[in-house]
């Protein structure tokens, strides 16, 4: 796996452990819910349980890809890259599924889905 395939990967996970931040520890606080479209604290306190668990799912995918960046340069490659292969893959097709529910979220889509794929291009031509 390239260098800069496993940058990109790296990077992509990172920015999944802060969505998980954003989604599970600091979700309550008005500058992050309203990232979210959401308009009220009242309605913030509804989807706080929901938010805490798609955190926690950003949270597994990223260590999956970190485990298997680790994978990869400790000699195990097929394994790591597979991994590496799968989290990132998870992240593209949950992009997604973010921009086909609603438009608005192109850009939060992009964000999410664009590093991940860029990784598993690379992966994919060497």
């Amino acid at each position: 796996m390239s260098p800069l395939a496993q940058g990109f990967a790296v990077v992509a996970a990172l920015l999944h452990v802060l969505f998980f931040v954003m989604e599970s520890i600091i979700f309550s606080q008005p500058k992050v819910w309203r990232r979210f479209g959401l308009k009220s604290q009242a309605e913030a306190d509804v989807v706080k349980p929901m938010a805490l668990n798609q955190g926690f799912y950003n949270l597994f995918l990223a260590l999956g890809v970190l485990v298997g960046i680790a994978l990869v340069n400790t000699g195990s490659a097929a394994s790591g890259v597979a991994a590496v292969v799968f989290g990132c893959a998870c992240m593209v097709l949950a992009a997604l599924v973010l921009v086909s529910t609603n438009r608005r979220f192109l850009t939060a889509s992009l964000v999410q889905g664009l590093l991940p794929l860029l990784a598993i291009s690379l992966v994919v031509t060497q």
